[in-house]
């Protein structure tokens, strides 16, 4: 009781809008990243379940570095350490901020997908050739919709960790949600009410991406598991 007392409600109204904007970028650079890490998943992870020569290493050596080393040190090394090799690889914090969690989750969820392409039985893409499919017909026809059912459970915690992961854009000042409050709190020094809120919010976005997401999975599932 003694908290709620001491609770100052109308300092998270009096920063609304403050709020909702550091709300909206934390919005948008969750979705580029979702989608970005999606698609270098789907690409990637295809590469690697069908051994393409020189692509399938390339991408062996990428997983294996981005998901082997902190996120927060690829942050800084995009936006400290580029800009020190070569002037044109400046970025913003908003590029940095896009580029990161895109490359983090699409290491990923290349291996998820990966996994769920690799889990598609051969005798079903045997089938797909032997109905006169190409491989890369048969790929698209057979193996995703198959492997992409399976390894969805996987990506949707990549996806919220992608979400999650936005709070680190503080480290290089990108105003996101945790950034915008964090610099009210320095104002008025209410640092449980900045903190509850970002706490609040964040609980919010993630319960209502992953149940989005368990919606989809639902939908997508196979006749014999529902």
């Amino acid at each position: 009781m003694s908290f709620l007392a001491s609770f100052e409600w109308g300092v998270i109204w009096d920063n609304r809008e403050a709020l909702l904007e550091g709300l909206w970028r934390t919005i948008q650079v969750s979705a580029i990243g979702i989608v970005g890490a999606s698609v270098i998943g789907l690409v990637l992870g295809a590469a690697r379940a069908h051994r393409i020569p020189v692509v399938a290493q390339l991408a062996a050596v990428y997983v294996e570095i981005i998901r082997n080393t902190p996120i927060l040190v690829q942050i800084f090394m995009l936006f400290y350490g580029l800009p020190t090799l070569s002037p044109h690889l400046r970025f913003d914090s908003f590029t940095t901020a896009c580029l990161a969690v895109t490359i983090w989750g699409g290491a990923f969820n290349t291996e998820n997908f990966r996994a769920g392409f690799e889990a598609v039985p051969f005798n079903y893409r045997e089938a797909g050739l032997a109905l006169g499919f190409s491989r890369l017909a048969t790929f698209f026809r057979v193996t995703l919709p198959i492997g992409g059912r399976i390894s969805l459970p996987s990506t949707i915690n990549t996806h919220v960790s992608v979400l999650k992961n936005t709070s680190l854009m503080t480290a290089i000042g990108f105003q996101e949600l945790t950034t915008t409050s964090r610099s009210i709190s320095a104002s008025n020094f209410r640092d449980v009410e900045m903190l509850t809120t970002v706490a609040v919010v964040y609980l919010a976005l993630v319960w209502g991406l992953s149940g989005l997401m368990r919606l989809l999975e639902r939908r997508l599932s196979f006749v014999e598991a529902r």
